[in-house]
């Protein structure tokens, strides 16, 4: 079995490419941006838009991003107090993230634990175009969620409870997103964890950050992402560099109750854990708000690596599990 430090670095060399290729991918969204401009308005976003439908009207219009085009290259920026949609939304295998859930996870040695989220985001205002399906412009955001686990085999005691609390501004354009946020998170012991296991040492897990992150649509189906985070404050056992980096395959059409599939992975690497860290693989069935962009997920998650517990932010953990997930 390959050690430690040789997944480390495998784990370093996957990071590196994925973040060149996201170079890459903004390069070219980047490039494209002087296009939109110059697209024939052959879409009134004063006109209703079925639900699911692909507007490309116009001689010889064939857009690369159909949906996202066809309702948002010509809206005009305005600004919109409360905005309805997200320009950023959470990674779909991102187990930090602000959503609801309900995950249960096997894990060797301690059996089953049940993982819920609860959290959200929502905008609170927006300079930039009025649809709420993948919305164009600058917008910002709040977001919070708290993390608890608890083991099911013992009484179903809390083992502990991460919080987390940020602020993102967001810009969209095209097949491309940025982030830019300050965020808050805490990592606290469980009452009942602590009264039946006496002799372990509390740690303190406490971090203020600033978070970049690209994201950026292949096709309308494929997203790839990308963000540095660093703490300008840290206090316990936490340091201050954070990578995170994924990719998400995530139909835009799912009509009524038959859906569609979907695939992600994602990656995070910490400083903590000199620059380790653990992936986390997730597939199953969707159904996609094509309103507003949320989804209902129901599938299988896979994770190894470093706890995202942050009081077990050492340990080496393998987990398979089961869940439904609510996305913003």
């Amino acid at each position: 079995m390959p050690s430690y430090r040789t997944r480390q670095f495998v784990v370093m060399c996957r990071t590196a490419l994925v973040l060149c290729a996201l170079v890459g991918c903004a390069s070219r969204a980047l490039g494209r941006v002087a296009q939109y401009e110059q697209l024939p308005p052959s879409v009134s976003t004063s006109e209703v838009i079925p639900e699911g439908s692909v507007i490309a009207d116009g001689p010889g219009v064939q857009p690369a991003y159909p949906l996202a085009e066809a309702i948002a290259y010509d809206a005009p920026w305005s600004w919109q107090l409360m905005p309805q949609g997200l320009i950023w939304h959470s990674y779909l295998a991102g187990v930090k993230e602000p959503r609801l859930a309900s995950v249960f996870n096997y894990q060797s040695g301690l059996g089953w634990l049940w993982s819920p989220v609860a959290g959200g985001r929502v905008g609170l205002l927006r300079y930039g175009t009025p649809n709420s399906f993948r919305p164009e412009g600058w917008q910002l955001d709040v977001e919070g969620a708290a993390f608890p686990e608890l083991r099911l085999n013992s009484d179903w005691d809390m083992r502990a409870t991460d919080f987390r609390v940020g602020i993102p501004l967001t810009y969209g354009v095209g097949p491309l997103q940025l982030k830019f946020e300050v965020y808050h998170l805490s990592s606290h012991i469980g009452d009942e964890f602590l009264l039946k296991n006496p002799n372990f040492d509390r740690l303190e897990y406490s971090r203020n950050a600033l978070v970049f992150g690209v994201s950026y649509y292949a096709t309308d189906n494929i997203r790839l992402y990308g963000e540095m985070d660093w703490a300008f404050y840290t206090f316990g056992v936490t340091q201050p560099w954070q990578f995170q980096f994924g990719a998400e395959y995530s139909p835009i059409f799912s009509p009524g109750f038959r859906g569609s599939p979907f695939f992600a992975i994602n990656g995070h690497l910490r400083q903590e854990v000199n620059f380790g860290g653990n992936v986390t693989v997730q597939v199953g069935w969707q159904w996609l708000n094509g309103g507003t962009g949320t989804r209902t997920r129901f599938g299988f998650q896979y994770f190894n690596g470093k706890n995202e517990m942050y009081q077990f932010y050492n340990d080496f953990v393998q987990q398979f599990g089961i869940g439904i997930w609510y996305d913003y």
